[in-house]
Parts: C-alpha cells; structure tokens; sequence
C-alpha cells in the first residue's frame, strides 16, 4: 500500500466493486429481511427504507428486494439472527462485525479464522463495544458552513468534512428526522445508515502493520454473513511507504 489512505475511503472503494461484482447481494438481502421484521413497508419501517436503498445504491434487482421482503412470510424460510462478534485486529485495532446468519455454528468459527488467520483474536461480547457509540450517519454531497447550520438545525450531533463531502452524525432515533430535514433543504443525500462510531481513532502508519489489518478485513468482507464491519483506526501511510 502507499499514499495517503483513509480507510473509510477504502471500505467505500471496496464497497463498490464489491457492489460491481454483485458479491454483496446476499448480505443486503439478509439485512432487508431482517429489517422487514418491523413491517413491510418503508414510508413506516425507517430501518427497511435504509436497507432498501442501500441495495437499489448497489444495484440490486427489484424482484431481489421483493424476495428478500416476502421472506418473513415464507414459513419454510431459515429463521435469520443478528449478532455482533468483536474482536481486535494487528495494532491492538478494534474490529466489530455485524452479521445476519441463519446458522451461528456456521458464522462464528468463520469469523473466529478471519481473525486468527491473519494475526487478529475474537473477544468476549463487551470487550471491544465499549469503544463506540451507536450514531446515525449521514453522508451529503456539500461542504461549508451553510451545510452546518443545516444539519446542526435539523438536529445533528456533529459534522465533519471528507473530500467533499460532509458526513453528518445524530442520534439513532433521530437519524430520520434529520435525513429527511436536509433532503427537504435541497442537499444531496448519498448515504445514511446506523452505525458504530469509535471514541478515539489510532492511525496506522506503517505498511507492514496495514496489510495485516487489510487481510484481516478482506477475509471478514468476504464472509457472506457479515453485514456490515466497524473499526477505531484510520490507515495513514506516508507517500513513499
């Protein structure tokens, strides 16, 4: 790796050729199914309308949507769980994973050896999480004060700049609210979701230690449970690493 990597632009990288490929359609299935549980319809169910439009961002056919959404009315389907599994990652990083299984004896010694295999451990339920916030996350297409004032009005936590874009945290039950508040305001709303925020950040800025952290990541991206991953740390390498 060289350059000046962040990784929440990597991950964003990784999402969409991920989402090129098609290799994220299980996972974002599973999680409108899951969000369905709290009713099927999206103008009344805020959960399934993120989950929905995730998956029309990457592409996923209707007829997947609507599969996934008729799911928790097919009696003979498997019965899907959440989990979080947490764990650390090369340079004591902390690593959560959320995942939608059908099969916990499957998904946790999968998640236990995209850990280990790559110099990382699973921990104990509570040993890492105490390391983040639960936050609504929005990402908008704008930059600037005017973007500030907008989101702090509309009930915003926090607001934060990242090449170009503004990423805008809440509180979980306010993430509607302020979704809707800054669409209404004319900004472009790129992203939204619930997500865990990390109280302090380490960089990591040696690339040895970065390819292991990237391995450890690579193999929980690929585990077709695994929904979503959240991480303290920033990869920061300098230009001539």
């Amino acid at each position: 790796m060289s350059g000046h990597s962040k990784w929440s632009t990597i991950k964003r990288q990784k999402g969409a050729k991920d989402a090129a490929r098609g290799v994220v359609f299980t996972r974002l299935g599973n999680a409108i199914a899951i969000a369905a549980r709290n009713g099927v319809d999206p103008e009344t169910n805020f959960s399934l309308r993120l989950a929905m439009d995730k998956a029309k961002a990457a592409n996923m056919p209707a007829a997947n949507i609507q599969r996934a959404i008729d799911r928790i009315k097919d009696k003979d389907a498997a019965q899907l769980h959440e989990v979080m599994y947490e764990g650390y990652g090369p340079g004591g990083t902390a690593i959560l994973v959320e995942c939608a299984t059908d099969n916990i004896n499957r998904t946790y010694p999968e998640v236990k050896l995209a850990f280990s295999k790559h110099g990382g451990n699973i921990a104990e339920k509570g040993a890492v999480a105490f390391q983040f916030d639960h936050k609504g996350m929005i990402r908008v297409s704008a930059t600037g004060d005017d973007v500030l004032m907008q989101a702090l009005e509309a009930g915003a936590e926090d607001v934060q700049e990242e090449e170009g874009d503004s990423i805008i945290y809440t509180d979980p039950k306010d993430l509607a609210k302020v979704r809707t508040a800054l669409s209404n305001a004319g900004l472009e709303v790129t992203e939204a979701e619930l997500t865990y925020v990390p109280n302090t950040t380490i960089d990591i800025t040696d690339a040895e230690t970065a390819g292991k952290i990237m391995r450890v990541m690579e193999a929980l991206d690929d585990l077709d449970d695994v929904v979503n991953t959240h991480v303290n740390f920033d990869i920061d390498l300098p230009e001539d690493a």
